[in-house]
C-alpha cells in the first residue's frame, strides 16, 4: 500500500443537540492512493471504526464503503458524513444515486430502503428495556428500538451489528434508521447509542430521508 493511505477525515456523524456523541467514520478523500479493493479492506480494519469510505471521484461523489470486514454497497452514516465533507449535491454508490442537501445545521441524504444491508428491527415495550439490553452473541444484526413517545415520532434505539469484529454496538445506524422509518410509514426523531440522534422523513416513490449533525474530529 501506498504511504499516503494513512492521510484520512475522521468525522463524527449523528452528533447530538450539544455536539457530541455521532457516529466515527474515516473518509480517504484521494482513493487513488488506495486502488486496491484488498488494501482498501485492510485499511478500513486497521482503523478499526465502523465504516471507512474511500472517495474514487470527489466531483461526482462516486465513494466505496468497508466496514472492518467487508464491503457495502450503501450505508447511511458514511453517505451523510461524506456529503458534508464533499459538499455535493449527490453521491454514487454501488447501490445507486443517493441524493444529499444540506439544511442548517442538519446534513440530509435520501435513499431507497432495498438498499440498506438485512437488519432484524426488533420492538422492545420501553425505552428503559433498550437501555437495560445486554450485547448479543455474533449472529444476527439487531436494532432493537422502543417508542419514547409515539405522538411525537421519537424512538429509543440501540444497533447491535453480531459481527466478530470488535464492534459490539454501532452509535449510530443510518441505513437502520431508514429500515424502521420506511417500516413505520412516518418520520423519526431517534436518539440511539449513548447520545446520537438520527432525523428521517419519507418521501415520494419509497424513498426516504435520513439526516444528522457531522462535526470534523481531524
Amino acid at each position: 500500500m501506498n504511504a499516503r493511505v494513512t492521510d484520512y477525515d475522521v468525522l463524527r456523524v449523528f452528533c447530538g443537540p450539544d455536539g457530541g456523541h455521532g457516529n466515527e467514520l474515516a473518509v480517504v478523500r484521494d482513493g487513488s492512493t488506495v486502488p486496491d479493493r484488498g488494501d482498501r479492506q485492510a485499511l478500513a480494519a486497521k482503523i478499526g471504526f465502523s465504516e471507512t469510505v474511500f472517495v474514487d471521484d470527489p466531483e461526482r461523489g462516486a465513494i466505496d464503503i468497508y466496514t472492518p470486514t467487508l464491503r457495502l454497497p450503501f450505508a447511511g452514516h458514511p453517505c451523510v458524513g461524506t456529503a458534508w465533507l464533499l459538499d455535493v449535491p449527490e453521491l454514487v454508490t454501488p447501490a445507486g444515486v443517493v441524493g444529499a442537501r444540506a439544511d442548517g445545521e442538519f446534513s440530509w441524504i435520501e435513499a431507497r430502503p432495498e438498499w440498506a444491508p438485512p437488519r432484524t428491527l426488533r420492538r422492545h415495550a420501553t425505552a428503559s428495556e433498550v437501555d437495560a439490553l445486554a450485547v448479543p452473541p455474533p449472529g444476527e444484526w439487531i436494532y432493537a428500538w422502543a417508542w419514547e413517545d409515539e405522538a411525537a415520532g421519537r424512538v429509543r434505539a440501540r444497533a447491535f451489528p453480531g459481527r466478530d469484529d470488535g464492534i459490539d454496538e454501532d452509535e449510530a445506524t443510518g441505513a437502520a434508521a431508514l429500515l424502521l422509518t420506511d417500516r413505520l410509514g412516518r418520520a423519526l426523531n431517534i436518539r440511539q447509542g449513548t447520545g446520537s440522534q438520527i432525523l428521517t422523513a419519507p418521501q415520494p416513490e419509497g424513498w426516504v430521508e435520513v439526516g444528522g449533525r457531522v462535526f470534523l474530529e481531524r
